[in-house]
């Protein structure tokens, strides 16, 4: 342990841009990494010794440690990670810490649980409620007051009364873990020669040093399954193990597969999760009791003592880019904790980033392909159906050739999908005598019509309002139309074409993640014959029914000013038309599209992934974008328009000079004003061996100062041009 003077720097968990140095009492032992609690503006704040103080302060004048919390310290690699989010993202490394630090409530030893156990003895009064209470605890075992009411199906007061009379006694006893150690050797999974040869390359990666590999393999491939056999591995040997899912909604599949695999449930971390769920799953994670995480991008910041391996399942996907506070993506920085960790890093993708995909081709990380889906089950037909010659009648939505497949779909006994990446009813709402579009009040945006909920809402904000009968501009009755599909529009069109069809609705903001896992589980058990669903459909389930996917505008994500805009486009695609034909079963796929020549529908069509990645990369590289380029991005907002402007071009006006910089804007962001604030973008782009974020911190330090409202938001790498 190495011995600190009486004066520390504490990192404290507010925005602050560095340690702030305290006194240690006399008889307080610290050492870098403990939790404490420091005086802070008048309250205590919790904080993490980070060290010696650079700067040295007359001792009378420094505040002692409030106290030093009895936990083992966060671990070298945790606390070298936060530095380096902090430098790279420009964020305060107090408010990085933030994303480590719990509540005090998780740095305190756990309270014991009370419970009451039989004492044999024979109460002076018998009642049928007693005797319940009595032979559920013949098993000799301590019950919670809870689960004896829940089980024996009684009110307290007869709990209260057994105790009075002798017949039950009061214990304490400390609370079950919040997870169970996965047992490695549970039911390992039997493997094909081709998931097997994968398993093998990730091997030869030792399990105590640091490497990266992309587990790059088709839809239905098995990825899952061979990452699986690399959690147990680094189990057996004696290492914490994190896996990270892109949306919550794929948490129960996911967790009852691992409970399968490994005999116990993971510990989970995510926002279904109670407060109370959270502080133990924090102190165990600490404490090394939990073994294996399953969980969101916040996982990443979790204090794990002997981290062994990350693994990020669907590695492309952009719910892992943190856009509130710090903007990191938790790919990125999962292979920064994992480098200090010494640990592995297994990126699962069927459709992997375009950076991913160049760093398996350039070797910086091991490239292992998955080419083949398990159990022989084959990949998708995929037929492109040209909007501009096979167009829908008039009002609807559905091609004619579409429509068709869907009916001899239905015929045999088989599930559809009609995929549209849009919720709600439709994406704007007009009045047809005045013209009136309705808009948020507080976004650039168009308010989406909800149908089914009878609202008008916007997707950037929240804000709601009830349809209104009339227009609220002119007042003329009955006037209101929609304009373009949402699911829901699409829903009622299917519900007036298939009248047989068992028909289900999904997108994220159609019931609680409970409520959408009962959905899922009623597909897989053939209980709805067509379902109608946004991207919430595309990622990881598998129904053996599903033989038929639809998607009604394959354009959908094209038409938008991203230079990531292609690839997402791709990734999903891919990704909703993987879902027909698993097990044995043909699939089909169709797309309604009005860009058959596009490369990326060339790709999909031809299953030519191959293809996409060299167009991609090479649009990429001559325009030096990301992998071969960096960029920044510098939002500037405001209450008003013409100040942001204003001081966006202040700023822009003092930025230095730099070979290979350029620099452009300013301009209104394609979303020009979120919840009242009007936003104005700037945009850095350099080489990739360009020091941006240095540059970004030193243009923005001896630039001129945000006054006021005004705002400067900053975000390396960005991944939404909004």
């Amino acid at each position: 342990m190495e011995e600190l003077p009486d004066i520390v720097a504490v990192m404290v968990s507010v925005s602050v841009e560095g340690p702030y140095s305290y006194r240690v009492p006399y008889g307080m032992k610290v050492r870098r990494g403990s939790i404490v609690a420091v005086p802070l503006v008048g309250r205590l704040t919790l904080g993490v010794v980070w060290g010696v103080p650079r700067d040295n302060y007359a001792h009378n004048r420094l505040k002692d440690i409030a106290q030093v919390y009895d936990t083992p310290p966060l671990s070298e690699e945790l606390l070298k990670t936060v530095d380096w989010v902090s430098k790279y993202t420009l964020a305060a490394p107090g408010l990085v810490l933030r994303s480590v630090l719990r509540s005090t409530e998780a740095l305190e030893p756990e309270r014991p649980i009370t419970a009451f156990r039989s004492t044999g003895i024979e109460p002076d009064k018998r009642t049928k409620s007693r005797e319940k209470v009595l032979e559920l605890l013949m098993d000799g075992e301590a019950w919670a007051k809870a689960a004896i009411i829940g089980a024996a199906g009684v009110s307290a007061s007869v709990v209260e009364g057994l105790e009075k009379a002798g017949a039950i006694a009061r214990i304490e006893r400390p609370p079950p873990p919040i997870a169970l150690p996965p047992d490695p050797d549970a039911d390992p999974a039997v493997l094909s020669p081709e998931q097997a040869g994968a398993l093998a390359q990730l091997r030869q990666m030792p399990v105590d040093q640091y490497g990266v590999a992309l587990l790059d393999g088709v839809t239905g491939a098995g990825k899952t399954a061979v990452f699986f056999e690399a959690v147990a591995d680094t189990i057996r040997a004696g290492r914490q193990a994190l896996v990270l899912l892109p949306e919550i909604a794929l948490t129960s599949t996911f967790v009852e597969r691992f409970t399968r695999r490994f005999g116990t449930r993971p510990a989970e971390w995510h926002s279904d999760m109670t407060p109370a769920q959270r502080v133990r799953t924090w102190r165990a994670v600490l404490n090394g009791e939990v073994r294996a995480v399953l969980g969101a991008r916040s996982a990443l910041f979790l204090p794990f003592r002997e981290l062994g391996l990350i693994v990020l399942d669907e590695e492309h996907d952009g719910a892992f880019k943190q856009s509130d506070g710090v903007n990191y993506h938790a790919r990125d920085m999962a292979v920064v904790r994992a480098r200090f960790a010494e640990a592995r890093v297994i990126l699962s993708s069927a459709t992997p980033s375009v950076e991913s995909r160049n760093n398996a081709n350039i070797g910086r990380y091991k490239h292992v392909l998955l080419t083949s889906r398990f159990a022989e089950a084959g990949m998708p037909d995929i037929t492109p159906i040209d909007m501009r010659e096979e167009p829908p009648e008039k009002g609807q939505w559905i091609a004619p050739r579409l429509a068709r497949e869907v009916f001899a779909t239905l015929d045999r006994g088989e599930q559809a999908l009609l995929f549209l990446n849009r919720r709600g009813y439709a994406p704007l709402t007009l009045c047809k005598s005045c013209g009136h579009q309705y808009q948020c009040p507080d976004c650039s945006a168009w308010l989406v019509e909800h149908r089914f909920r009878g609202v008008l809402m916007c997707h950037h904000c929240g804000f709601t309002m009830r349809t209104p009968k009339v227009c609220t501009e002119c007042g003329t009755d009955d006037s209101l139309t929609a304009v373009g599909p949402g699911i829901e529009r699409v829903a009622e069109e299917a519900a007036a074409r298939f009248p047989g069809a068992r028909m289900v609705v999904l997108s994220s903001d159609m019931g609680s993640n409970s409520e959408l896992k009962q959905r899922f589980d009623e597909i897989e058990r053939g209980e709805h014959d067509l379902i109608i669903g946004t991207q919430l459909v595309a990622k990881g389930h598998h129904f053996e029914k599903l033989t038929l996917v639809g998607v009604l505008d394959a354009d959908l994500g094209l038409d938008r000013g991203d230079p990531r805009a292609a690839e997402r486009t791709f990734q999903i695609l891919t990704q909703v038309t993987g879902r027909a034909g698993r097990a044995n079963r043909t699939g089909k796929a169709f797309l309604q599209t009005y860009h058959p020549d596009h490369p990326v529908m060339q790709a999909m069509v031809n299953g030519d992934r191959e293809a996409f990645y060299r167009h991609e990369l090479l649009a990429r590289e001559a325009g030096g974008l990301p992998p071969f380029g960096r960029l920044a991005a510098l939002i500037v907002s405001a209450n008003e328009q013409e100040v942001a402007f204003a001081f966006a071009r202040q700023l822009l006006g003092a930025a230095p000079m730099a070979e290979g910089l350029k620099l452009f804007g300013p301009a209104d962001a394609p979303i020009a004003m979120i919840r009242g604030r009007h936003r104005v973008r700037l945009l850095a782009q350099s080489g990739k061996d360009f020091a941006l974020s240095g540059y970004v911190r030193f243009w923005l330090d001896h630039g001129p100062k945000a006054p006021g409202n005004l705002r400067v938001q900053v975000d390396i790498d960005p991944q939404s041009f909004l």
